[in-house]
Parts: structure tokens; sequence; C-alpha cells
């Protein structure tokens, strides 16, 4: 059994799929968590082919229920947890006349609601952690344009603020506790989300999933005296 846990949604590509690599090169138990089983499984095997030691659970990540039961599965598995990341999201862009409930309704279950109430699910634990070692650590995955709005990517935009909101009212509410919280705003990054816009960023002008990975990585090893709240990644000229 690892000495340490992490679960880390969204995890199935991108940005999810580094961050569990690099935490198991870190040494964690991982439970990854994503909606299609499919690809969930693809990448769980990757995981477990690279050395780690994996739990998997599809789940779709806008329902109370599914996440709880992503929960109860990383606690009998691991119980304990140490990292919590939340990066499963979705953005679907429209003009301001066109929006359809349903769209809206998904981005603002998926980016925002699923990482309240992954909190909530996950505090007692992230409690334990923090009384151990002093350094439990979420991560929520926001996004540039969570710091600057964005026309036609309008309610992706709002529910990245309210996340960079939320990372910060986390802060000041369980930093006492050996808990912090890092809200990871990224422009473009290669991953199959930013394909819309592949004809005018190029891929391999775009920010790499290993970078963000990266930082995480350097959150994980600061003493329990620093916490980063937020991080930025920029692509070279761009400006918030």
């Amino acid at each position: 059994m690892a000495d340490r846990a992490a679960l880390v949604t969204g995890a199935s590509s991108g940005i999810g799929l580094a961050i569990a690599h690099m935490l198991g090169e870190e040494g964690h138990g991982l439970t990854v968590a994503a909606r299609r089983p499919e690809k969930l499984a693809g990448a769980a095997q990757e995981l477990r082919d690279a050395g780690y030691e994996v739990e998997e659970v599809a789940a779709s990540l806008t329902e109370e229920a599914e996440i709880q039961k992503v929960v109860a599965a990383h606690r009998e598995r691991w119980g304990r947890l140490d990292v919590l990341v939340n990066n499963a999201g979705v953005g679907i862009g429209a003009p301001v006349a066109e929006h359809q409930t349903k769209r809206v309704d998904m981005q603002l279950d998926l980016n925002l609601r699923s990482i309240i109430l992954f909190y909530r699910e996950c505090v007692d634990l992230l409690r334990a952690a923090g009384a151990e070692h002093k350094n439990a650590l979420v991560v929520n995955t926001a996004s540039i344009a969570g710091k600057s709005g964005q026309a036609w990517l309008s309610v992706y935009s709002a529910t990245k603020f309210a996340v960079v909101g939320w990372t910060q009212s986390m802060n000041k509410e369980l930093n006492g506790e050996g808990i912090k919280s890092l809200a990871l705003c990224p422009g473009f990054v290669e991953t199959p989300m930013t394909e819309f816009i592949r004809d005018q960023v190029p891929a391999e002008e775009m920010i790499r999933p290993s970078d963000v990975a990266e930082a995480v990585r350097y959150a994980l090893h600061v003493s329990p005296a620093c916490v980063i709240p937020e991080i930025i990644f920029q692509r070279p000229g761009e400006t918030v």
C-alpha cells in the first residue's frame, strides 16, 4: 500500500493524465476518474504499465451520487487522501443569444458544482492528511479564461472565474488545517479540448500537459509554510 494517495478527475487524457503520471512518479497510489469507461480504462492501463498502483472509477461527475461513488471507491482502496485533483471540465462556446440551457447546466455542474461536492465528500480525508504532514493539496483546474472574461466562451469563463474564487475561499477556510488549494489557470494546452482552435493556434505552439504537471509537482514539494494559491500559464506574447 502506498504511503500517499491521490484522486484525479478527468484523468483519461490531457492535463489530468499528465498529473496522474507525475503523482505516480512521486509515489502516490492513484484513483483516476472520468466519464467514458473505455477511454479511462486505456489511461489506467497506461499508468499501470508505468508501474503505478491504480484504482479506476468511470463516473458522470455532474451527478452527486456518482461523485460519492468515486470517493467511496478511493476511500476503500487507499484509506487516505493527500492530493485531490479536480480536473474534469468542459467548455462549450456559443454567443449569448444561442446558449442552450442543457449546455449551460453541464458547464456549471461539471466545472464548478462537482468541485464543491468533491471538497465536501473528501474533506475528512484531507483533514487527516493535513493533521499528519501539514501539506494536503487540492488542485483545481481553472483557466486563463478565469482571469479575463472571454466572448463566445462566456459560460465557461464564468465557471472558471468561480473556480478561482472558490480556491481562494478554501485557502482561507482550510489552510489552518494543513490543507492547501491551488488553482491552475492555463492558456491553450495541447489536449483534445483545444482541437477547435488548432487552425488558429498550432498544437506545437500550445502549452504542454507536462508543463502543468511539473508545476503541480513543485507545489507538492514546498514547505508547509508556503501556499501557492494560483499559477497562470501563458504562451509567449500572451497577456491576461
